[in-house]
């Protein structure tokens, strides 16, 4: 099987977005120009953001019909980061909310990419 490297959204201004990414994650640019960023998550894995503009094939469709998710250890994290988030100005569609598979709420990035942060309900 192949092995999973990249994550890649399409973006309006990828310099922009791997600067708030960046500040988000806590993770370096380590690759940018005017059409591409990259940033790592983890474990070898990697975010791309590709202008919407000039990626080839062209992408059709919107902004919000995925997700990118973030797990982490308990319902007190998921309520830190969400207060982190809102006070950095990012929008948010679902305040802390528990769901059946767990503790969740979902923000957006400015393209309007859902940015999901959880604690699956075992660990709740």
């Amino acid at each position: 099987m192949p092995d999973f490297s990249f994550l890649i959204l399409y973006v309006d201004n990828p310099p922009a977005s791997a600067a708030f990414y960046s500040g988000l994650l806590g993770q370096p640019v380590i690759e940018q120009a005017p059409t591409f960023a990259m940033l790592p998550l983890r474990d070898g894995v990697m975010l791309g953001l590709w202008s919407r503009h000039t990626v080839e094939p062209a992408a059709s469709g919107a902004s919000g019909f995925s997700e990118v998710a973030f797990t982490v250890s308990d319902a007190a994290e998921v309520a830190r980061i969400h207060d982190d988030w809102k006070a950095r100005g990012l929008t948010i569609i679902q305040a802390p909310t528990r769901m059946d598979f767990g503790t969740t709420f979902v923000a957006l990035d400015p393209d309007g990419h859902r940015l999901r942060v959880f604690v699956p309900q075992d660990a709740a």
